[in-house]
């Protein structure tokens, strides 16, 4: 994949306005792909575990499928797992998606995704970081970009995960920027869905179809 990253600066009019509002906003991101991503008002970050179940996997597709064909962009971090099928959900259905990474552009992290990342950019979509090239992924980048993706997102949509992972981490993120929490429910039986069937409990909008999140952006 040929690097020709973009810089846009806080001060640039392309700089998301929510993530301007949030807490330690980062002053630069690096940009590959389409940056036109950015000027959407209807994004919908979606995260998940990483030991994900077969009907986690599913669901992040299928949402991120018809979210995208609904004039949604999903955004997420490129992780193993659920982070991973919601891009590929935008790609199956050939919209632009937006993965927000932990390193710089010149690193493929997980190694796995390197087709991903590629097929992002041939679908018109986005990888953005707050790191410079030469930055390597480290336990403390992962847990910082969770910031931007519920920053540049309108709502956070969570389909798998246990309690106290580090999907709680983009909620809490989220929950201090005033986004919405969607939360797919779960199997009471399976660790993969405690953290979800727990977050509805505390509030989060159950989400069972598209439309319970559409409802809340005149999406019809």
């Amino acid at each position: 994949m040929n690097i020709d990253i973009k810089i846009i600066k806080i001060s640039d009019n392309i700089y998301p306005k929510n993530l301007k509002q949030i807490y330690d906003p980062p002053k630069t991101l690096y940009c590959l792909g389409n940056i036109e991503l950015l000027k959407s008002n209807k994004k919908i970050g979606m995260i998940g575990c990483r030991n994900f179940s077969d009907y986690g996997k599913n669901i992040a597709e299928k949402f991120a499928y018809e979210l995208s064909l609904n004039g949604i962009v999903i955004v997420s971090g490129g992780a193993r797992g659920i982070d991973s099928f919601s891009h590929k959900g935008c790609i199956m259905a050939h919209k632009g998606t937006i993965m927000v990474v932990g390193n710089g552009l010149d690193y493929v992290y997980p190694p796995e995704n390197r087709l991903l990342e590629r097929k992002i950019i041939e679908n018109n979509g986005l990888i953005i970081s707050e790191y410079p090239i030469g930055t390597k992924p480290s336990k403390y980048t992962f847990p910082a970009r969770n910031r931007i993706i519920s920053g540049i997102s309108s709502g956070i949509l969570v389909v798998e995960a246990k309690q106290k992972s580090g999907t709680s981490i983009t909620v809490d993120f989220a929950l201090e920027q005033g986004k919405n929490i969607y939360a797919i429910p779960g199997n009471i039986d399976s660790e993969n869905s405690s953290g979800t069937n727990e977050l509805i409990k505390q509030g989060a909008k159950m989400t069972t179809m598209i439309d319970d999140i559409l409802e809340d952006y005149n999406m019809f």
